[in-house]
This record gives C-alpha cells, sequence and structure tokens, in this order.
C-alpha cells in the first residue's frame, strides 16, 4: 500500500475509536436522563401532599388567627435569581439559552439584583452578560448529590433577599428542552389565597391539631425543598437530553466522515492496484517483445 493509503487507514481507524466513544456518551446520557425522570415523577405525589398540607392549614386559619410567613421589607428590594446550568460541555446551547432567558427576565425587575449560579458554565455566562454574581455551586452528578446542595442553597438564602425566582431548563418532548422561571419567594398572601383553593381529594377533611407555627414551618421548609429540588433535577434531565442529541448529531458526522474515508480508501488502494497491475502488464509486454527478438 501506498503512504497516502496507510493514512487513510489511521484516519478511519481513528474515526471507528471516537465513534465508540460517543456511542458510550450516549448510553450513559440516556442512563441519567431516566435517573433524574424518576426523581422528578417521584417528587410529585411527594409535593401534592405537602400542597395538601399547606391547603388545609391557610383555609382553616382565619386571619387572625392565621400564622404569618415572615417577608423581608422592601426598602433596598433584592431580587435572587437561582440558576441551574450545567458544569461539563458537550451540551450544544444549553447554558447560553438559559443565560439569554435569565437576563431578558431580569431586566424587568426593578431594584438590585443578585446570581447564585450552579455550574461554571453557566456561572462564566452570566458574568459575560454583566450580572452580579453572588455565589457558584458545583452540579450534583448524581440524584443522591442533590439532597445536600438543596440544603445548602436554602441556608444560603434565608431571609436573603425580598424575591428568589429559580431559573432552569425543563425537558420537552424528543429530548428537547426549554427554559423556564418560578417564583419561590416571598410566600405572600396571594400565594396563601392560591393554596387555601386547592381542593382535598376525599370527604373526609382532616384538622389541624394544636400550634400551628411549627406546623406551617415544617410544611413551607419541605416546600421550599421540593420546589428547588425538582428544579434542579429537571435541569440534570435537561443536560444529559442536550448531551444525548449532541452525541447523535456527532455519531451522524463520524459515519458521514467514515463513509467518505472509507470511499477514499477504496478508490486509493484500486487505484494502486490497477498501478501494480499496468507495471505487470508492461513488463510482459517488454519480456515477449525480447523472447520475439
Amino acid at each position: 500500500m501506498s503512504e497516502t493509503t496507510a493514512a487513510l487507514q489511521r484516519k478511519i481507524d481513528s474515526a471507528r475509536e471516537l465513534k465508540s466513544v460517543v456511542r458510550t456518551m450516549k448510553s450513559l446520557a440516556a442512563l441519567s436522563i431516566a435517573q433524574y425522570e424518576r426523581a422528578v415523577r417521584s417528587l410529585a405525589d411527594y409535593y401534592r401532599a405537602v400542597e395538601l398540607g399547606l391547603a388545609i392549614y391557610f383555609r382553616e386559619q382565619s386571619p387572625a388567627r392565621a400564622v404569618p410567613i415572615p417577608e423581608k421589607p422592601q426598602t433596598g428590594a433584592l431580587t435572587a435569581a437561582i440558576v441551574f446550568g450545567s458544569d461539563q460541555g458537550l451540551v450544544g446551547q444549553f447554558n447560553d439559552h438559559l443565560a439569554h432567558f435569565v437576563v431578558t427576565e431580569l431586566e424587568r425587575r426593578p431594584g438590585n439584583k443578585g446570581v447564585w449560579a450552579i455550574g461554571e458554565r453557566v456561572y462564566a455566562s452570566l458574568q459575560d452578560a454583566g450580572l452580579p454574581m453572588r455565589q457558584l455551586y458545583g452540579v450534583p452528578n448524581s440524584v443522591t448529590a442533590i439532597t445536600p446542595l438543596i440544603g445548602q442553597i436554602l441556608i444560603d438564602h434565608e431571609a436573603l433577599a425580598d424575591e428568589v425566582y429559580i431559573f432552569h431548563n425543563a425537558p420537552g418532548s424528543r429530548a428537547s428542552y426549554q427554559p423556564v422561571k418560578q417564583r419561590l419567594l416571598p410566600l405572600d398572601a396571594e400565594w396563601q389565597r392560591n393554596l387555601s383553593q386547592v381542593k382535598w381529594p376525599t370527604r373526609m377533611l382532616p384538622e389541624v391539631i394544636g400550634d400551628g407555627e411549627p406546623i406551617i414551618s415544617a410544611l413551607v421548609r419541605e416546600y421550599l425543598f421540593v420546589a428547588l429540588f425538582k428544579a434542579c433535577a429537571e435541569s440534570l434531565a435537561s443536560e444529559n437530553a442536550s448531551r444525548l442529541a449532541a452525541m447523535q448529531r456527532a455519531q451522524r458526522n463520524i459515519d458521514d466522515l467514515l463513509e467518505e474515508l472509507q470511499a477514499a480508501f477504496h478508490q486509493q488502494r484500486q487505484t494502486a492496484i490497477d498501478e501494480e497491475l499496468f507495471e505487470v502488464i508492461s513488463g510482459f509486454e517488454v519480456l515477449a517483445d525480447q523472447h520475439r527478438g
């Protein structure tokens, strides 16, 4: 074989190895998506139970007896944004689209802003956009790692801002995603009224017994925890969906490259064989002429 054919063979071998890596990453992304989607589904029933508990509490408490949920004064109002992004690459425009969405939404809010970002890449995008960054958290690498992260976020945001919003990418159809926003705090009168209108699923209505303050405090903590946990799990599912789509595009590109390289390899090999045959035929004719002479 010529040197050119050998070089093509090396490129083909490298492309096949890269395809194997991409196939492995696709499998890991698919498994991760299933893991985080199960976590989101498992939260639904728990969130419903917390929501019903809050609904019964606010329904039974008259305005005079209701345990107030403290709100910060509005002087020097601070709007906090908790943004769930990614640490790793190979996710396409996952962080860029989210960062653009966050910037657009925060521009509509008056007063001071502060951003707490989960993920180095989205942190960098938001920082480049000129937003005041307050804190960077690492992205959890499993469902079990989400709980410590959410606990730390809740500690850091206790009595920290007048309004707190969650921003993250939520899974869509066919491995797609879209940026979404959720208002987390304050838990104001409107939030309480909306909860009090939630219908109890059976005819047997429960009662709130004993001191209401520990009950409402526990329910509110669980409400905030579930809201943040769900946002984080949905963000991780969307991240892996984006990575899966990127790996699918990469695999198609590798397949196209392999097809071109193999076609060039076969063409080069056929050319080399033709040259060798031509030399054999030419040599035979020379020997035949010498024999006749």
